[in-house]
């Protein structure tokens, strides 16, 4: 059996602390056995490892997510990259198309395909095994997980079935909540997007659309198959699929008020709240503190992208009202550390300016990388590190400065933990004036 994690999301729900880099499952706001904070991401790895379950395990994500999944599991899990965003269907078939030529798959070993942000009980991963045997049983050509509702919920989609077979006969996407409790009534469970097939069923699914021989050869055809989601593409054409239950504890922890039901602590960071609070959360990601004073059911969250107030319910209607504002992550993690915007400038002869802090793990180093339309002024504030601009190493500590200009090749290593401020300025700043290229340090 191989597991695929499929990694996500825009991060608009959980705005001001998740972005198009950070999402949801790479805030750390949980707990694990030891009380350490840890992300939903660290959390369902472990958990799949706690059951046992040797499998070798891909997460197929975009290339925006890729330095926090290595920030977070670092090389426990192999990364599968969409070169563009075209949907699950051909996410999956990717991740797919890796780990049978990679893991050199037998056509009829399974893969389970699961979300990589569930929060639910080590149970819930011990169903994995009854999906593998399912399919590869011949039971069925697709295998699903039902999830056992514990409301009528509006927000999911539901699994139909015939009474007492598990044989699937439909689907239900997010009904209204008196449908969705006449349905509970005649047996339907969540569909909360696990599944698994045969690794020869996906590929003569895709054999189909493309010719093949490798992952390589999959990987550059990728802007030939459809743009649409596995479910759409796959589920609902396959007569063939059955389903298995789990009963214990899900959510999905894609909105404040749900989050907040399973944190540990009611504050996180820089923060005093007076014992006249009742059911608020706030969690300060800033360095400037954070007072509360009798606020009843209520979020507070605060980061570089911005500070959320808001009461918990309403919490779930966020994001309309953060789908206008800017683009710009202001906060970014990765496997060498992290960096924060402090300000950004429009300036009045055209020029733009960006100025970051930076923060550098020890033995790590940035990308060695040129630009074409901006400049660069690293300031070291603390830490001992090694500069290369255009081939040219020098060591650098606190105080110096390093000036880069448009065009020159550049990186910095980090020999103890650093942190410095950068300033770019151009005539525009964007995340596309990068171009990577390879530089070996000695």
């Amino acid at each position: 059996m191989k597991i695929i994690l499929l990694s996500g999301g825009s991060g608009k729900r959980l705005w001001p602390l998740s972005n198009d880099i950070r999402s949801k499952q790479f805030l750390k706001l949980l707990k694990n056995e030891d009380g350490e904070s840890e992300s939903m991401v660290q959390r369902v790895y472990r958990q799949i490892r706690d059951t046992g379950i040797e499998a070798d395990l891909v997460i197929a994500t975009g290339k925006n997510q890729e330095d926090s999944i290595l920030s977070h599991l670092g090389d426990l899990i192999d990364i599968v990259l969409e070169p563009e965003r075209r949907d699950t269907f051909p996410a999956i078939a990717l991740a797919s198309s890796y780990v049978f030529f990679e893991k050199n798959m037998d056509r009829d070993e399974a893969i389970v395909v699961l979300p990589v942000d569930p929060y639910a009980e080590i149970e819930y991963f011990e169903t994995i095994k009854s999906l593998q045997e399912l399919v590869e049983s011949d039971k069925a050509k697709i295998g699903l997980m039902g999830i056992k509702p514990t409301y009528p919920s509006a927000k999911y989609g539901y699994i139909l079935t015939e009474n007492g077979t598990g044989a699937v006969k439909g689907f239900q996407e997010k009904p209204s909540e008196t449908l969705a409790e006449k349905l509970i009534t005649d047996g339907a469970m969540w569909n909360g997007g696990v599944f698994a097939f045969k690794a020869g069923y996906i590929m003569d699914i895709l054999a189909s659309y493309i010719s093949f021989e490798s992952f390589e050869d999959v990987r550059e055809q990728y802007s030939v198959l459809p743009k649409i989601s596995f479910d759409y593409e796959v589920i609902e054409n396959e007569n063939s699929i059955s389903m298995v239950e789990y009963t214990g504890i899900w959510k999905d922890l894609g909105t404040w008020n749900t989050l907040t039901e399973v944190m540990d602590s009611h504050i996180v960071g820089n923060v005093v709240m007076s014992d006249s609070c009742n059911n608020s959360h706030v969690i300060n990601e800033l360095d400037i503190p954070i007072t509360v004073l009798g606020a009843k059911d209520m979020v507070i969250a605060a980061s570089p992208d911005g500070i959320l107030i808001s009461d918990k319910h309403e919490s779930s209607y966020l994001k309309e009202y953060v789908d206008g504002l800017s683009k710009r992550p202001m906060y970014e993690e990765s496997g060498w550390g992290e960096a924060k915007v402090l300000d950004y400038n429009d300036n009045e002869d055209g020029t733009s300016t960006l100025t970051k802090s930076i923060f550098i793990k020890a033995g790590e180093c940035l990308q060695y990388q040129q630009h074409a339309v901006r400049d660069e002024i690293w300031t070291i504030i603390d830490g001992i590190g090694d500069v290369v601009i255009d081939g040219h190493v020098r060591n650098v500590r606190r105080g110096d400065v390093a000036y880069i200009t448009k065009g020159q090749k550049h990186s910095i290593r980090a020999v103890t933990n650093m942190r410095l401020i950068e300033v770019e300025i151009g005539s525009e700043i964007v995340e596309e004036d990068v171009k990577d290229l390879e530089w070996a340090w000695k």
